[in-house]
């Protein structure tokens, strides 16, 4: 899984002008972080005082899931380039269509610690700030030609930029900004430039995009495609609005969802209970933020703390003491030991069939279509959610995949075999890799196959049939509503 070991220390830092950031290679785990300058004034211009850092140095690869690594994992820090294999297919074969989900870039904490103050997080955007993009400043200045774009029913009541100088809850950072105008940059470079997939005089009916009502989520997905159509025509994009953050769409009613989503829930609680070293560090923390422990767990306080840690800005102190990396460690180790409990239990994978059926039907539906001759809605972008890429993730069966990070892509190419029009292909990337293989599809045809892509048929059935098999069902109607003892 990527570099490994890892040597995490507290320094105090005395002077204020000096915080800590990786060096691109420490992304990779090959780096360490350093200490860069950089000015921070308080309200009336005052220095603020010398607080301490989280420094972390990072060296070769862990052998096992590691708290700190798979932290910054999914802060997902831009550097100045976005890789990945997209697009990367056998000589003589065609690329027929493109359809993305992605998980909004970095955002403002959805939960605050009671008692502390919020990580002081400036939203509003600043080209000469790190980290930033060389479109950014124009895509700043083109603010109001996007209002140009349709945008449906409440898309229309959201600010197209974020733009408070004191983050709002939920709201879209300048490093989330900067996380999708590197993917749409890099999309752009792969699907656009390489493959020609829309023509320069492309037409509204070849991009379909869709986003929920959240800002982060409109934000971002405005920013993807600003990098990937860089003469974009505002007028012609139109953002559909969905409302599910499961994109479920009209298709919502499954009562055997919600039955597996609370059995998944019970499992989370079972779990944490048991873990002795996770409810102490809730009873120290609780104490050192003067609230009970229980109303200190149902504040959520790992998304704050990860917004923390993302941004290296320090853990909340009180009079009573600081909240710190030994803490955060604790909370974060355990996130991870629940995600392999949930893939051993498959009470998650049950939830996530019935969740993601709905869009992965749209999609197998929309893709059948192009191969048959169909030349709209080529491309296809989805702005959601981690609650949205995860479950998608785990009913395609794939078992290595790591949780959604800020800015996570997942895309679907289809493929045409340039010698025989009959053959058509599938390959799925998460985050530029392709997992294609690992899906419960496609798993098995690689042994045999005389392709480096997995048949589009595969996909197909899958959606149709196979995806209600462990249900005792053959269609999605009965998978909801059938009872199972």
């Amino acid at each position: 899984m990527g570099p490994a070991g890892y040597r995490a220390r507290e320094r105090r830092v005395e002077d204020p002008r000096w915080r800590a950031q990786k060096s691109p290679k420490g992304r990779n785990g090959s780096g360490a972080v350093h200490l860069i300058p950089v000015t921070q004034p308080k309200e009336g211009g005052m220095v603020a005082k010398a607080r301490k850092r989280i420094l972390v140095d990072l060296y070769t690869a862990p052998p096992r899931l590691d708290p700190i690594y798979e932290a910054y994992q999914y802060c997902n820090v831009p550097n100045k380039t976005d890789h990945g294999l997209e697009g990367n297919a056998p000589p003589d074969y065609k690329l027929l269509s493109v359809h993305v989900m992605i998980r909004h870039g970095d955002r403002y904490p959805l939960y605050a610690i009671p008692k502390t103050k919020p990580p002081p997080i400036d939203c509003t955007l600043i080209p000469n700030r790190e980290p930033s993009h060389r479109l950014l400043e124009n895509f700043i200045k083109n603010r109001n030609i996007a209002t140009a774009c349709q945008l449906d029913g409440p898309l229309n009541n959201i600010a197209l930029l974020p733009s408070h100088t004191v983050c709002e809850m939920g709201e879209l950072t300048q490093i989330g900004v900067v996380q999708h105008l590197l993917n749409g940059e890099h999309l752009h470079d792969t699907y656009i430039k390489k493959h020609k997939l829309l023509p320069d005089n492309w037409t509204t009916r070849q991009l379909y995009v869709e986003s929920t009502g959240k800002s982060r989520t409109l934000q971002s997905g405005l920013a993807l495609l600003y990098s990937l159509l860089p003469k974009l025509d505002w007028g012609k994009i139109r953002v559909r609005y969905q409302w599910s953050t499961i994109f479920c769409s009209n298709s919502c009613d499954c009562p055997m969802r919600n039955h597996y989503l609370e059995q998944e829930q019970r499992r989370q609680y079972n779990l944490r209970v048991k873990n002795s070293l996770l409810e102490q560090t809730y009873v120290n923390m609780a104490k050192i933020v003067g609230i009970p422990t229980r109303r200190l767990r149902a504040a959520n306080p790992i998304d704050s703390l990860l917004c923390h840690f993302c941004h290296n800005v320090s853990f909340p102190c009180t009079e009573y003491g600081c909240i710190n990396l030994d803490h955060f460690k604790v909370i974060k180790a355990h996130q991870l030991e629940d995600e392999r409990d949930r893939q051993r239990k498959k009470l998650y994978y049950k939830y996530a069939l019935l969740a993601t059926h709905p869009i992965l039907n749209q999609t197998a539906t929309r893709m059948q279509q192009i191969t048959q001759g169909k030349k709209d809605e080529i491309f296809a972008l989805y702005s959601a959610h981690d609650v949205t890429v995860a479950p998608l993730l785990s009913a395609l069966g794939i078992p290595d995949a790591s949780f959604p990070r800020f800015g996570a892509r997942i895309i679907f190419e289809i493929w045409q075999n340039g010698k025989d029009k009959r053959q058509n292909f599938i390959r799925i990337l998460y985050n530029g890799n392709d997992v294609t293989f690992q899906t419960s599809f496609c798993s098995g045809h690689k042994a045999h196959s005389k392709h480096l892509l997995c048949p589009f048929e595969n996909f197909l059935n899958f959606v149709r049939r196979d995806m209600f098999a462990v249900f005792n069902s053959t269609n999605y109607y009965d998978a909801c509503h059938r009872r199972v003892f």
